[in-house]
Order: structure tokens, then sequence, then C-alpha cells
């Protein structure tokens, strides 16, 4: 029995995009102060300083079950925000070597439901990389009823997203990390490599500058 369950948890661990210790590494294991009744299901523990602690087997299976739901669009129909300074060299990454469009900086209102909207776009799928920061864009992908998938920290809400991937959404290398992870996945799932070692960019080459 005890075998068996050692195999099992081999295997689980060869399945993995990333290993543990990369991911506790980057820190997007770290969440908040505050958890939400919403992200309770992806949270391991709870530190003695107060900090949750997300489940980075968690973060690992949605980035895997995101980038496939994401290639069932064309590049070019889906777009990723980023307000956070962290967020924006990732996001741009991940637009270089996907072809998903990109908006980083500030969200103009209206860009998503004004037509006479300078810079105006019509996504088909919006990638936000914090709902909080991002809420403005967040707001009108549902208002113009598109699916959305975010980047969620231990105090986001997720009534109005479909697909989460549960990180620490804040931190520079974590978000470096789950952005690579999640390009190589869409690069492979659009079968531009044959295995993740194909994929040459490293976590730093996503990495924001301080």
């Amino acid at each position: 029995m005890i075998k068996d369950q050692q195999e099992e948890n081999k295997k689980e661990s060869v399945e993995m995009m990333a290993s543990e210790e990369t991911y506790m590494t980057s820190g997007a294991h770290i969440g908040t102060r505050q958890k939400t009744a919403d992200m309770k299901e992806y949270i391991y523990k709870v530190r003695n300083d107060g900090l949750y602690i997300i489940d980075v087997n968690e973060t690992d299976k949605k980035i895997n079950i995101a980038a496939k739901f994401l290639t069932k669009y064309k590049p070019e129909n889906v777009l990723v925000v980023s307000v956070r300074q962290y967020g924006q060299k990732p996001i741009r990454k991940l637009s270089e070597y996907t072809g998903i469009k990109v908006l980083d900086g500030r969200f103009r209102p209206g860009t998503l439901t004004n037509p006479s909207s300078r810079g105006f776009l019509e996504p088909e799928l919006l990638i936000v990389t914090d709902p909080l920061a991002d809420s403005q864009a967040l707001h009108e992908a549902k208002n113009i009823g598109i699916p959305v998938v975010g980047l969620c920290d231990t105090n986001n809400e997720l009534k109005l997203l479909d697909i989460v991937i549960p990180t620490n959404n804040k931190g520079r290398r974590a978000l470096a990390l789950v952005y690579w992870l999640l390009t190589r996945a869409i690069i492979k799932e659009q079968g531009k490599i044959k295995s993740y070692d194909d994929f040459k960019p490293t976590i730093e080459d996503f990495e924001a500058e301080l």
C-alpha cells in the first residue's frame, strides 16, 4: 500500500509542469493575510505570521487547464492585461511567444465596451493578472459576455471568472514563473514545441526589472 502511494506521488510529481521547489523559490505559494471564501479550496495552510499559503499543486494543475482552454481561441482574439507593474513584462513576453494581444499599464474605461473609444478592442477571451487591480477590464469583459481567466491570490473573489490560476499575483518572481509556465504550456498545445525542454526562454527572461 505504501509502495503504491509512493509510486502515485512520484507519478504526480513527474506530471507537474514545475517542481514544488521551483514554485516555492519563486514565492508563488505566498498569499496575503486575507482569505476569501472563494479561495478557500486553494489554500494549503496559514503560516504563524498570518500569511495564507497557496497549494502549488493546484496552481500547476490550473495553469495546464488554462493553457488548454486558451488554445481553443486564435491568439489574436485573446487579450491579456496587467495594471500591476510586475505583471507587465511577463504579459509582454507571453504575447511575444504566443501571439496573444497585450495591454499593459492603465486600462482605459470603454476599451472593450465603447466602439468609439480610442484603442477599442474586441477580444473573445480575457486574461487578468489580478482581478482587483484589473477590475475595470474584468467588468467590461463580463458586460460583453466573454470568458475570463484570472491569476488569483488568497484575497480575490472568483464570481466573475471562468478559470482561476491560484498564485501570488503581486510578486515579481511569482508572476514571471506563472506567465513563463503558461506561455510554455500554450505553445506546446499549439504544437510549436514537442516537449517543455524545447522552450529556451528562462523564467528570468520574463521577470520585471526592479
